[in-house]
């Protein structure tokens, strides 16, 4: 069964992350297994970082780490089966090297229907299915 469980988060909607969620915890309760939560923050263009207070980066990283700390309270495992971790990139290249770097043996990502931009241009969901080198279950 799966071991190392991790599950993306988008905080913007972390109501879309709860199915997941609730997948990721019976796969782990079955096999005595951990849960990792990431969200991926967005870089900052460096052109407009000479608008942005000095602190703004730091800032953002604490409120997405105290965000993901909640979300991660709510898990039904103990809490040495169940880590969050708050990464910077692009959604789907730091998801696929977070599971490479945790040992992921499943990554459980949220979704909804896509819209007409996931069909033009894909979505991390679609590239993270492709990519990924572990089992992947797409909830929705």
């Amino acid at each position: 069964m799966y071991k190392s469980i991790l599950v993306p988060v988008d905080l913007a909607e972390a109501d879309l992350a709860a199915p997941a969620i609730a997948a990721a915890e019976s796969f782990a309760t079955a096999s005595d297994g951990t849960v990792r939560l990431v969200y991926v923050r967005s870089l900052v263009p460096i052109t407009y970082m000479e608008f942005v207070p000095a602190d703004f980066d730091a800032g953002q990283q604490n409120e997405a780490e105290q965000q993901l700390a909640e979300i991660a309270a709510k898990v039904k495992l103990p809490s040495d089966r169940v880590s969050a971790k708050v990464l910077v990139g692009s959604v789907h290249g730091e998801v696929l090297a977070e599971a490479d770097a945790s040992g992921a043996d499943l990554i459980v990502i949220g979704s909804h229907e896509p819209g007409m931009l996931a069909y033009v241009i894909g979505s991390n969901a679609s590239t993270i299915v492709r990519r990924a080198k572990c089992s992947v279950l797409v909830v929705r």
